[in-house]
């Protein structure tokens, strides 16, 4: 299965416009932004859990980040609340589950192979601090290294979002929205530019607050 797996191409899903997929465990629901692969793939996905629902221990070789988006994820490791941020790195493994039901934003075997930094976050706990850089702009780190940077940005009513982006970007909106290339951006929409790229948007009248993901895609 392939689905936006053009990394040198801008890609843009909307969630209203996508559909739910179930998958091989009961009461999993996806929507998937890309995936290169099947049931072991590459992916950027939207996962919904039923409440009661469970995937059985797995490892993830390449593998998993991912940010609670609604209700309560859950696995061995404890209770992750709405604005929790997740890394779990190749080698490691878990049995998640939602006994009230929640939805995640995930990725997918996007690792540096030899990445064993495995991390915890709650959002409520993170601090936020202005981007002198760039006017109407705040940012909650969530995680940075050679690679990559991993973080949550609110921004004002109105800003206009200026970013070159020499190892891509990838933004999913948490609350607001945006407009980018004359194309506006809502709750759960997703946003990935090349490599090369420069992101050039404006938030709604209301702001926005997106989580952001760049210098991966080089």
């Amino acid at each position: 299965m392939r689905i936006n797996a053009d990394f040198s191409a801008r890609a843009a899903v909307h969630f209203e416009e996508n559909e739910w997929v179930a998958s091989p465990s009961a009461g999993v629901e996806r929507r998937m932004l890309d995936r290169i692969g099947d049931e072991v793939a590459r992916a950027t996905t939207i996962v919904r859990f039923a409440a009661g629902s469970s995937f059985s221990e797995h490892a993830h070789d390449g593998g998993e980040e991912y940010f609670v988006l609604e209700g309560t994820f859950q696995d061995q490791y404890g209770d992750f609340p709405t604005g929790s941020y997740v890394r779990n790195p190749p080698t490691t493994s878990h049995a998640p589950a939602a006994s009230d039901g929640a939805t995640i934003m995930v990725k997918l075997h996007q690792f540096d192979p030899a990445d064993r930094h495995q991390m915890r976050l709650d959002m409520s706990s993170a601090a936020t601090d202005d981007d002198r850089a760039r006017d109407g702009v705040s940012v909650q780190p969530l995680f940075s290294d050679h690679i990559e940077d991993v973080r949550v940005e609110t921004w004002s009513p109105g800003a206009q979002i200026t970013l070159d982006v020499p190892g891509g970007i990838e933004v999913f909106v948490l609350e607001g929205g945006f407009e980018e290339s004359d194309e506006a951006f809502t709750v759960w929409d997703w946003l990935r530019l090349p490599p090369g790229s420069t992101l050039s948007a404006k938030a709604g009248a209301t702001g926005a607050r997106v989580w952001v993901k760049s210098g991966h895609l080089s």
